[in-house]
């Protein structure tokens, strides 16, 4: 199941940084855009996140021991950047944050808590 769901959120991961660039193309990289995919505001610098976060999840999709990593990477770092919605106003967010972003951002927090457990441990040595 853990190597499945990081499959799955690798590819969706890059899909999304690509899909991305289409709507933003690549001016004002850390500009607050206005513009949306699926309802999550993006920017270049937004895309390209994405992107590094899907090619982690590729490398990671095949290893318990780095799908346990993938998955405290997301869940800190997807945690701090929620945090960092709540906090950041709508014009000094350079990752082009809006409210829908910020939900996006805990589910991918509770995704990432939710990996690491699955394969913390030699209990776990069995996805």
């Amino acid at each position: 199941m853990t190597r499945t769901l990081t499959l799955v959120l690798a590819v969706a991961f890059l899909a999304a940084g690509v899909a991305g660039f289409a709507v933003t193309g690549f001016d004002d990289v850390v500009g607050h855009s206005h513009q949306t995919l699926l309802g999550l505001e993006v920017n270049p610098l937004h895309n390209l996140v994405h992107i590094l976060i899907g090619a982690v999840g590729l490398v990671a999709w095949r290893g318990r021991m780095r799908i346990r990593d993938y998955g405290v990477m997301l869940a800190v770092g997807y945690g701090l950047v929620f945090l960092y919605g709540l906090m950041a106003t709508h014009e000094d967010s350079i990752l082009s944050i809006n409210q829908a972003d910020n939900w996006f951002h805990l589910t991918m927090a509770a995704a990432g808590a939710f990996l690491a457990w699955r394969t913390w441990g030699p209990a776990r040595l069995r996805n």
